[in-house]
């Protein structure tokens, strides 16, 4: 496709809600000289095939994929790269000619977040969820040699998720174990949707469980403050919210999709905004930044 050209991507979940992934990725490609239009598309399950065999033609690019067809989309395509193989997960699409591949964009989001956040001392921590965001976390914790302990409101699920990413290094978490190990942990990561804008309400954690020294990122970021995050800022420990992992999931999707560096900076101004804040402080709060959300 020319420089010149209109390149076409989307955004395919049910519901599509109110996603920031559009402005995002429109600032992505205007900083580096491209034009693209990106939709949100509200694509229920009974159309996602038609919606991805429209994928393979010209000016679509790719598309991002979110829930309830990351798992659904795979065998409508062509090929996988290996980390959507490893997590049986695919968020990005990628054309290559008539051709599409799947590819996954939230194990490196997740860990380039995490390395924004600073060293984590220490090899223990706990992930709340067993969703599809807990198992790119799990995966990318693993990767960084943590031991990590996950905790779901369904143990079947949590079982399900470790079993899937072959067991070593991580282990299911009792709801009688829940208390001490998030205690004992140097990194709590929460990925359920407890504390989001029209969620269920409060933190996923009883009253004063929180860890004793460390980190706490809850991959909420709307509102930029969950409860859990209120709670582990007044305890002094370190925290960043769901933002920065959004971003960086969106930049490892757009250089998949353009195989340039992504205008990361850019990306997360226009991200926030998108979500009503000044553009400024997108890198989450590890720095203390008061976002309110």
């Amino acid at each position: 496709m020319s420089a010149s050209a209109v390149a076409r991507l989307a955004l395919l979940a049910h519901p599509a809600g109110h996603s920031v992934s559009p402005a995002m990725m429109e600032a992505a490609f205007a900083a580096v000289g491209r034009r693209a239009r990106y939709d949100a598309l509200d694509v229920p399950p009974e159309e996602l095939a038609a919606a991805v065999a429209a994928l393979r033609q010209a000016p679509w690019v790719g598309a991002n994929v979110s829930v309830p067809h990351k798992a659904a989309v795979v065998p409508l395509l062509d090929e996988l790269r290996p980390t959507a193989r490893r997590l049986g997960a695919v968020n990005v699409v990628v054309r290559d000619r008539a051709r599409l591949i799947g590819d996954n964009s939230d194990l490196p989001g997740f860990a380039r977040a995490l390395a924004a956040l600073g060293p984590v001392a220490g090899r223990q921590a706990v992930v709340l969820g067993a969703g599809g965001a807990a198992r790119a976390v799990v995966a990318a914790l693993r990767d960084l040699g943590m031991e990590v302990a996950v905790h779901n409101r369904s143990p079947e699920r949590a079982c399900a998720l470790v079993a899937a990413l072959g067991g070593g290094g991580a282990t299911v978490l009792a709801d009688a174990d829940l208390a001490a190990a998030v205690a004992a942990a140097d990194l709590l990561v929460q990925t359920t949707t407890v504390g989001m804008a029209g969620g269920p309400l409060g933190s996923p954690l009883p009253e004063g469980v929180l860890p004793t020294a460390g980190a706490v990122v809850d991959l909420v970021y709307r509102p930029a403050v969950t409860p859990l995050l209120r709670a582990a800022r007044a305890a002094g420990l370190v925290v960043q919210n769901g933002l920065p992992m959004l971003v960086h999931q969106g930049a490892a999707a757009f250089e998949a999709w353009t195989g340039l560096p992504a205008p990361v900076d850019a990306m997360g101004r226009a991200a926030e905004a998108a979500l009503g804040g000044a553009g400024r402080g997108w890198t989450g709060l590890a720095d203390g930044a008061g976002a309110t959300g």
